[in-house]
């Protein structure tokens, strides 16, 4: 460290480093904890900031990277209110590939989210360390054929089935577009990295490991390759496939150091499933933060309990709903901290 309090890249020094720790598998003092959720759908004042302007003239930061990545690639993209990004032009036929640009210049033009990294990391002044993340190829494809967010992922899963050559093919093209994306945020000051296959659920067993699984392994793959080539450090890498418990096992052999559960997988049936060879993340129920304060603490405490001590992130089992009371959240955050360091004392 340097006298200025300062590391070696410029960055402030990291003063609290048991996320990053509990990611790599190391042992902590207490369990870590942090929760998932654009700021513009949860935050208050972020909402009443951004209220009277247009989304992604505000919102231009690592917040909106799925959408973004997507753009970059040629398609337009909108913000619909309440609805989430939206595709006024989908992806319908298999030349329609064609309107799409070269992946590997996808990040050269998103210099402003690697500056919005950048600064956010200036700004938080070393006391967490700072999340980058991205959408996984098969979450991005749905977005791409359905043109926003679906219940069924109808139109998607039709091409797995009609056109399976086309679709890895896309596929590829966004594992190509994701990669140099994902290494741009850590060039830019991204202290770990975080991937959302959010739409696994929508696949089953077989479609899974044809479609996603291949693309999520080759992204942690790659990234790394990438971090090393540069002569950057490599960061621990985090996979979050909601509603994929059907692929637990295969998840924790992927090549990431933490596999994120959401909140319909029990615990100690997922440590038995991945074992003791990765971190997980989760996995409190979102809606359990309309509960009592006092009964958050209990929740909080069986899911610790459950999870023990090390090799675990505390987290939610998706992201905060838009209603939420931000004290809940703290007695959430409080809970934790105070169940996890009594566990450690038993």
């Amino acid at each position: 460290m340097e006298a200025n309090g300062l590391g070696p890249q410029g960055f402030p020094e990291l003063k609290n480093d048991t996320f990053l720790r509990a990611a790599w598998g190391e042992e902590t003092d207490y369990t870590p904890v942090w929760c998932m959720r654009q700021a513009g759908r949860y935050l208050p004042e972020f909402r009443e900031t951004r209220a009277a302007q247009d989304f992604f003239s505000t919102c231009r930061s690592p917040e909106a990277c799925c959408e973004l990545t997507l753009q970059a690639l040629g398609m337009e993209v909108t913000m619909v209110p309440g609805k989430g990004p939206s595709f006024p032009e989908p992806l319908r036929e298999e030349q329609d590939l064609e309107r799409l640009r070269d992946p590997e210049v996808v990040a050269s033009e998103l210099g402003y989210v690697f500056q919005a990294i950048t600064l956010t990391r200036q700004r938080l002044a070393g006391r967490v360390p700072l999340i980058g993340f991205a959408g996984a190829p098969w979450t991005l494809m749905t977005y791409m054929v359905e043109g926003g967010g679906s219940s069924t992922m109808a139109q998607a899963k039709r091409w797995l089935y009609q056109r399976p050559q086309a679709s890895h093919q896309l596929l590829r093209i966004l594992t190509d577009a994701l990669v140099p994306y994902l290494v741009g945020q850590v060039a830019a000051g991204a202290q770990a990295l975080q991937l959302f296959e959010s739409h696994a659920g929508h696949l089953g067993p077989q479609l899974f490991n044809k479609f996603a699984l291949p693309y999520i392994r080759d992204v942690a793959k790659r990234v790394k390759a990438r971090l090393r080539e540069a002569g950057l450090a490599p960061v621990p890498m985090i996979i979050f496939a909601k509603d994929g418990h059907f692929a637990l096992e295969e998840l924790s052999q992927a090549g990431y150091e933490v596999v994120g559960l959401d909140w319909t997988v029990a615990p100690k049936k997922a440590r038995e499933c991945v074992g003791k060879t990765v971190t997980l993340q989760g996995n409190l129920d979102p809606c359990a933060l309309y509960a009592s304060e006092e009964e958050i603490g209990q929740l909080v405490k069986q899911m610790l309990d459950d999870f023990g001590p090390q090799r675990y992130i505390a987290n939610l089992g998706h992201g905060l709903y838009p209603d939420m009371d931000p004290e809940h959240v703290g007695a959430f955050v409080d809970a934790v901290h105070k169940h996890s360091r009594l566990l450690r004392q038993n």
